[in-house]
């Protein structure tokens, strides 16, 4: 877990997806991700976790419905959601946090 508060301790707003390799919704959301990435550039970071590789983070965080998407500024969680969500919605949430 030490791994994580270093990813979310950063100066720049970090959006989470947790997801699997096997949940529709979740693979949709990768495209959707990518261009939140692009529009961010150095201002924020776009980290994918896989929830079938780090159970454990998953439980702690209280995963329940895939894709669950969060945003930390500073190690705070200050935004989460689960379900699908549109590049222009996260954009503009991680620019409030920029």
């Amino acid at each position: 877990m030490s791994k994580f508060g270093d990813i979310i301790g950063i100066e720049v707003p970090v959006l989470l997806d947790f997801f699997t390799e096997w949940n529709e919704p979740s693979l949709a959301m990768h495209p959707v991700l990518r261009d939140v990435a692009a529009a961010l550039g150095d201002k924020g970071k776009v980290i994918k976790i896989d929830v079938d590789k780090n159970e454990e983070l998953a439980t702690a965080l209280r995963i329940k419905g895939l894709p669950t998407l969060m945003i930390y500024k500073e190690g705070e969680m200050v935004w989460r959601q689960s379900g699908e969500q549109d590049a222009n919605t996260l954009i503009g949430l991680m620019k409030e946090y920029v």
